[in-house]
């Protein structure tokens, strides 16, 4: 297993799509970049001078960070074609690893917190509540307790907004005060903006004054789940991202940075290589409570089962179509980085990483349309663990 190591990677030695990148202590991260950019406005925030360095940040007095749902490194490489500005920035630029789980609740909270999963707790699309034995979901925030209870260390945005620094936040309405906000991004101005135009110019108000404005943008992402990543319609998203991210670019002060990275990377799955715990005798036996996604699984195995040996039964079961380890040895592995004692029983018992272009889905507790999604993502293979640290300024 591997993980990126400097700037500048040529485009001949990046990994291969299915190579498996964990987690690794020092790496340039996705959870650098909110206290990079922090330290680069002059806010001194754990881990920020380090995090500035790392990532080769300049001072600034004017910040844009846009985040890009579902824009892997990998997938804007080989689709650059439809992205020019883009792809202009990605040869000088370096891949940063997403967490695990790669997928959007995970991920987003190491971003606003600069923690990994292991002390911000959130450990997938849904994770098992240890309180209640139920399964919550962290992109609606359903069935979890109070976000700021369930996710209790300070954001980044907190830590600026104390130390004077004007912080907005451009998303859509529906977004303005929901729980997975209140988890990963508190503390910034909201302003609400719908079509990606409008979010373009609502950024571009907002740094009239210094200061750091976020930017989130979710087509690509909802797109790829729908059509795949490789279709002409995820194309036409990136090129709708790329032409108002260049009008973006244009429009800011001349003194703004702007940062562009994503959450996470997608792959295109084979419902061939599909498996359902829901009717599966072999891997639904003893296993209780099935949290995460179908490319990062948290299995919570039944009163008076014993971990290692569902493990092995899965393993044998799954083959190659999965990297399949226990609760202790995940955790050892540093997939999830430190963990808190509060998150470690919120880690599945058994824990397990899809490979290739394999899946497994809970018809029990997931929706049809959901199990039938052409693109996923959440697992350890580079396509959807790498991300890219694009900067300008």
């Amino acid at each position: 297993m591997s993980t990126p190591t400097t700037a500048g990677r040529a485009a001949s030695s990046e990994p291969h799509p299915d190579e498996l990148v964990t987690p690794a202590a020092g790496a340039p991260s996705l959870a650098h970049v909110l206290p990079a950019v922090a330290a680069s406005l002059g806010t001194d925030v754990a881990g920020g001078a380090d995090a500035r360095a790392l990532l080769g940040l300049p001072a600034a007095r004017r910040v844009c960070v846009v985040l890009v749902d579902g824009l892997g490194h990998l997938n804007l490489a080989e689709r650059g074609g439809h992205a020019p500005f883009l792809r202009s920035l990605l040869a000088s630029s370096r891949p940063l690893l997403s967490t695990f789980p790669s997928t959007t609740a995970t991920a987003v909270a190491a971003f606003g917190t600069g923690r990994g999963p292991g002390a911000t707790g959130m450990l997938g699309y849904t994770v098992r509540v240890p309180a209640t034995g139920r399964l919550g979901n962290l992109v609606s925030w359903t069935d979890m307790p109070p976000p700021e209870e369930w996710q209790p260390h300070p954001t980044v945005f907190e830590r600026l907004v104390a130390d004077g620094v004007r912080v907005t936040s451009v998303g859509p309405a529906r977004f303005h005060g929901s729980g997975l906000t209140g988890a990963a991004l508190r503390g910034a101005a909201y302003a609400p903006a719908e079509s990606l135009g409008s979010r373009v110019d609502t950024v571009v108000r907002a740094l009239r004054e210094p200061g750091l404005t976020y930017l989130y943008w979710h087509d690509v992402d909802k797109t790829g789940h729908h059509h795949g990543w490789g279709s002409w319609q995820w194309g036409e998203a990136l090129a709708e991202l790329d032409f108002e991210l260049g009008r973006l670019a244009r429009s800011l002060p001349r003194d703004t940075l702007l940062v562009v990275t994503a959450d996470h990377g997608m792959v295109d799955v084979d419902p061939s290589r599909r498996r359902d715990v829901g009717t599966d005798a072999v891997l639904g036996a003893q296993v209780g409570t099935t949290g995460g996604e179908p490319r990062a699984l948290h299995l919570h195995v039944e009163r008076g089962a014993d971990p290692e040996v569902v493990a092995a039964r899965w393993r044998d079961e799954l083959g190659d179509d999965a990297v399949v380890r226990t609760r202790d040895e995940a955790v050892a592995a540093g997939w999830f980085g430190p963990v808190e004692p509060r998150v470690r029983p919120v880690v599945g018992d058994v824990v397990v990483a899809m490979t290739g272009a394999a899946t497994v889905v809970d018809s029990r507790t997931q929706t049809p349309a959901s199990i039938e999604l052409r693109g996923v993502h959440g697992s350890l293979t580079a396509r959807e663990m790498l991300v890219p640290l694009l900067v300008l300024g």
